[in-house]
């Protein structure tokens, strides 16, 4: 049997990895910019995390949600302390779009609606009503193509205002675009969607799945905006790499058995992961770190010639370059040995490191890409 086909991949094969930091299996040493679609959120083999999964995986690694399990307690305790949210309830998945498809299924239950708005160049995952409310139409079968959305500009005021009404069951928004190319919703935005769901009873849902989680230099982006949604989604940094999603809820959404399931979410593992991830956020003060270092790259970075913009929020940054930023980023991997990631249709590329990278790590980037863009703009 072979692999179904489906992802380009680059001639390079990690085997190790710690901090910032990946080797492949001829040695050499990689800084991680990208880690991994922003997953790794406390750096590679963390000894903490390293250390709590060890003890846990020697102890018990797998039942059922049929039986109690206070380490699924204690995450939604330590998860609603550190991000301020701890009058929510916590279900626990296993991935992004999951979290998604939940946090759509919970916010008809509670309205009975079945209308959604999302955004242009929006990115909630790859699973039916997530991918149907995902603006990219060459990802879509003709089986995903039924759903009932609409796509509105992103921090256009007045056409939301035209398109919200009482049929409409939810609005899903993320903190920050990612794939769709670091794009930030304005304050003001937000606020007006908040005022009018509650007005309307339509479930706002916060997609944080990439910009969670301490990544923009507060625990939630859109925490910037003073906002409270009904429901926030959250996956990738959770775990660090160990596969775990959340959808926190607000509690005038309520639970019935059976309403929702899963097998594998909050398995005994993916708690171990995502409580060793809080421990350190908070013990490493990751997310004033984020802060701080992505403060200083974008500063950086907008000094330069040859980058049109450098925008997000602490560390999840989009670099739109005057050149071909597809071949920059190429030139960053192969000939920096520097992982970032991509946004085709925005010329963009992606950084989205550990968030306990360091001034060191943050210079070799910088020194890394400025020596690209200056030969780019040297004349041949």
């Amino acid at each position: 049997m072979n692999l179904f086909d489906v992802y380009p991949l680059f001639d390079i094969e990690p085997i190790k990895a710690e901090g910032a930091f990946i080797w492949d299996e001829k040695g050499t040493k990689y800084l991680d910019f990208y880690g991994g679609h922003a997953v790794i959120s406390i750096g590679h083999s963390h000894p903490h995390y390293v250390k709590k999964l060890t003890q846990q995986l020697n102890n018990i690694a797998f039942y059922s949600n049929a039986v109690k399990m206070p380490l699924q307690n204690l995450l939604a305790e330590q998860l609603g302390k550190l991000c301020g949210y701890n009058d929510y309830n916590l279900f626990l998945c296993n991935s992004g779009t999951e979290a998604n498809e939940n946090a759509l299924k919970l916010a008809s239950f509670h309205n009975g609606r079945k209308k959604v708005i999302a955004f242009t160049d929006s990115f909630h995952g790859r699973t039916s009503l997530s991918l149907g409310a995902t603006d990219d139409a060459k990802l879509s079968a003709n089986i995903n193509k039924d759903h009932e959305v609409v796509f509105l500009p992103m921090n256009d005021v007045a056409a939301f205002k035209n398109a919200i009404s009482e049929s409409v069951c939810a609005v899903i928004i993320e903190g920050i675009q990612g794939v769709g190319g670091i794009n930030v919703p304005s304050d003001d935005f937000l606020v007006v969607i908040e005022s009018e769901c509650k007005k309307l009873g339509v479930v706002l849902i916060l997609d944080e799945i990439q910009s969670g989680y301490g990544r923009s230099g507060k625990f939630f982006a859109h925490q910037y905006s003073g906002i409270k949604p009904h429901i926030i989604t959250t996956a990738k940094g959770m775990g660090n790499g160990f596969p775990v999603a959340g959808v926190l809820i607000h509690p005038d959404i309520k639970a019935n058995h059976g309403m929702l399931g899963t097998t594998f979410g909050g398995n005994y593992l993916a708690c171990a992961a995502s409580l060793s991830v809080l421990e350190v956020i908070e013990n490493e003060n990751l997310i004033v770190n984020a802060l701080k270092i992505g403060n200083f790259i974008m500063d950086e970075l907008k000094k330069m010639d040859g980058i049109k913009n450098a925008r997000g929020m602490g560390l999840m940054i989009g670099i739109e370059t005057e050149g071909d930023a597809a071949l920059i980023r190429k030139k960053l991997l192969f000939d920096e040995k520097i992982f970032t990631g991509f946004s085709s249709g925005k010329n963009t590329i992606r950084l989205l490191p550990p968030l306990n990278i360091g001034m060191r790590e943050a210079q070799l980037f910088l020194s890394a890409i400025n020596k690209i863009l200056q030969q780019q703009l040297i004349p041949n």
